[in-house]
């Protein structure tokens, strides 16, 4: 699945990757999550058009959104038959703009997370990508109205594969059209593009525990954790010095001086 991503690319790079006529202002945002506004393009009268809707898609037949589960992914090889994605795939296909996402390995009862990224160098771009995604228009019984929108994901590659067994679908630049043209491209045409990249475009590594926080977003998220400095600990420091320190006598306190706590 895909949990949480990372959208650090300028305005101007979206704008310029995805090809719409909108000029939004964001932020760098380190730590996207579920129920968030995230930016998506979709074709709207044969054109692009960037549009913020909620991540987590609800379908437009469902009463009472409070009680429905929320479906931030989409997996792939049902979404011409679930019926919460069904219409969505038929009708309101989009673009997810990304540059990376986060993934947690599960191992000795533990969630160690990874920051996944498009490779680059080596004739390799890296840089923004784009996800697959369903969107909906959810209408209330007093006219309100919410978008929403999920992710489409499918079986990991081999790279990915030791860290979870699921990631999100990239669109490359030369197949958005064919995505988004929902009125020239049937459903079951499109999911041709429904399969992992090749086993070079990522590559990943361990990140620190804190983005398992919501709160937490900024650029120290996407850090290697070897490159992390580790805490200091007794154990490392009679490593360090070769032989475990002998307690010092604690000195007696000079009732001339005032205390600083």
């Amino acid at each position: 699945m895909c949990g949480r991503y990372v959208i650090i690319m300028t305005p101007e790079a979206m704008r310029r990757l995805f090809g719409y006529p909108e000029q939004p202002n964001f932020p760098a945002r380190y730590n996207v999550a579920p129920t968030q506004p995230i930016p998506i393009v979709r074709m709207v009268e044969g054109k692009r058009q960037f549009a913020l809707v909620r991540w987590g898609l609800i379908p437009s037949w469902v009463k009472n959104p409070k009680g429905f589960a929320l479906l931030i992914n989409a997996r792939g090889e049902s979404v011409n038959d679930k019926p919460a994605f069904r219409n969505a795939m038929k009708r309101r296909r989009c673009l997810i703009p990304a540059d990376g996402f986060y993934e947690w390995q599960e191992a000795g009862g533990k969630k160690r997370p990874f920051v996944v990224r498009p490779k680059s160098g080596e004739g390799k771009s890296g840089g923004p990508i784009a996800f697959a995604g369903l969107w909906e228009c959810w209408m209330g019984p007093n006219g309100e109205e919410m978008e929403t929108a999920a992710i489409v994901t499918t079986d990991a590659n081999r790279t990915l594969g030791a860290i979870h067994p699921r990631m999100p679908v990239v669109v490359p630049p030369d197949a958005f059209d064919f995505w988004l043209d929902c009125a020239n491209v049937d459903a079951l045409t499109a999911a041709a593009l429904l399969t992992a990249p090749r086993e070079d475009f990522f590559e990943a590594y361990e990140i620190s525990t804190a983005v398992n926080r919501v709160a937490n977003d900024g650029p120290k998220l996407i850090e290697p954790l070897a490159a992390q400095p580790a805490p200091a600990t007794p154990a490392t420091a009679e490593s360090e010095m070769g032989a475990p320190a002998k307690r010092a006598k604690k000195p007696k306190k000079d009732e001339r001086q005032t205390s600083l706590f």
